[in-house]
């Protein structure tokens, strides 16, 4: 569709105003975002060095660290420089690319959460037909599902807000271009635009989130029918972790883009956005590494061959 726009590029309003707050709040994302890129991509690292990691869960997990990685890079580092620098113009094609990436990216995580459930479902409930369920191939098509649902989603949400006329304001109340918070700056009929953004947002966060109930209804079904108290705690461990990303993923999800415009404030809605842009991107690592003893004893092992091979060629 033809685009109208009458603006070169926006402007992003920011966290706040207030100069006091801005060196502060950029130290702590810098440290957010540094624990996140080391977090997510260290992890990735670790799950391809350890053959004994090659397994479909952390296969899903490499997947889900890449998507972190790449839908927290095109918000967090603009924010920092914002509040640095005070570098707050955007231009109107960065704008496009940002919400494109972000929405890409978030709703492969969304996706990827609910394969993740599945996996846990077959291990759990079926564990001697797991090797012939989630096979590569199965695998494969679990994971590149959601990619191909992701970049739609995104074509989507994109299309559907750059065809719209851009006239009054280019002052972004938000921190970074998400998808309601430019639309509100729309002189056009807004009316078609919100019912495809709320529709489609919303079947992409409630079939995800149908998947993982139903999987994990069928999933705890089965722990709590367990005799041997060491299975039920095994069984239990391995879905502490998945459970607590998709309760911080799907419920500040939920509260942004699920509620009416009417009742939208950019202040909450903010608030919520820097949960799911930058502390859960963070938090996932974290998460998966600290209460997985597998992953644990693989970083443990690679520490002690970085040191062995350091001192061989001390030796040398």
């Amino acid at each position: 569709m033809e685009n109208n726009t009458e603006v070169p590029e926006f402007i992003l309003l920011g966290l706040t105003s207030a100069p006091e707050l801005q060196v502060p709040l950029f130290i702590i994302f810098m440290l957010i975002y540094l624990v996140s890129v080391v977090g997510n991509l260290g992890l990735i690292l670790l799950i391809l060095l350890d053959y004994r990691l090659h397994t479909p869960m952390y296969f899903f997990l490499t997947n889900l660290s890449l998507a972190d990685f790449c839908y927290s890079t095109p918000v967090t580092p603009k924010v920092m420089a914002g509040l640095l620098v005070g570098d707050q113009v955007i231009s109107y094609n960065a704008c496009a690319a940002e919400m494109f990436f972000f929405a890409a990216f978030a709703t492969v995580e969304s996706y990827l959460l609910a394969s993740m459930a599945y996996d846990r479902f077959v291990a759990v409930c079926n564990p001697l037909r797991y090797n012939t369920t989630m096979t590569a191939s199965m695998c494969t098509c679990m994971a590149i599902g959601p990619y191909f649902c992701g970049f739609l989603n995104a074509s989507i949400h994109t299309g559907n807000i750059f065809r719209l006329y851009f006239c009054r304001s280019s002052v972004v109340h938000h921190f970074f271009c998400d998808v309601p918070a430019v639309m509100a700056l729309s002189c056009s009929d807004k009316h078609i635009s919100e019912l495809i953004l709320h529709m489609v947002a919303s079947f992409s966060i409630m079939f995800a989130l149908l998947v993982i109930l139903i999987s994990y209804l069928f999933t705890f079904t089965t722990i709590l029918k367990m005799h041997s108290a060491e299975g039920y705690r095994k069984a239990l461990s391995t879905c502490t972790s998945h459970l607590t990303t998709v309760s911080i993923f799907y419920g500040t999800g939920i509260f942004t883009y699920s509620q009416p415009s009417s009742s939208h404030s950019m202040d909450t809605d903010k608030i919520a956005s820097v949960f799911y842009t930058m502390v859960i991107p963070m938090l996932n690592p974290l998460v998966y590494s600290l209460r997985n003893k597998e992953v644990k004893n693989a970083f443990k092992k690679l520490v002690k061959k970085a040191k062995f091979s350091k001192l061989h060629l001390l030796k040398l």
